[in-house]
């Protein structure tokens, strides 16, 4: 057994995504708590979904949720690049991650 600094397969690093998926997925999460994090954006999310405060607890547990997390930022530019900038992502990213989630899932309402 060797000493010093541990990989991450070895247990030494923070948990990381397993795969693309995974990633994808963990951004979603970021850019929903980027929205939260913000009582404008948030308000501007939930008007447009149909949610409410209490109905979006119930929408996060559907399969489709989280893609249509990144749908709603990736469907306002000034939105997509603002959230990219504070995380330090490329806009791009953002693009890549909801592709690589379910690409059945729709918005979780139309405007």
């Amino acid at each position: 057994m060797r000493s010093g600094n541990r990989t991450a397969s070895e247990g030494g690093a923070p948990a990381r995504p397993d795969g693309p998926r995974d990633a994808a997925e963990a951004l979603a999460i970021a850019a929903l708590g980027w929205l939260a994090a913000d009582e404008e954006r948030l308000e501007r999310f939930l008007a447009l979904s149909g949610l409410t405060p209490e109905t979006l607890r119930r929408a996060a547990a559907a399969p489709d949720f989280l893609a249509s997390v990144l749908d709603h930022i990736l469907a306002h530019e000034p939105t997509l690049l603002a959230f990219a900038a504070d995380e330090k992502r490329d806009p791009a990213e953002v693009e890549r991650a909801r592709r690589r989630l379910d690409r059945g899932a729709q918005p979780i309402a139309s405007t």
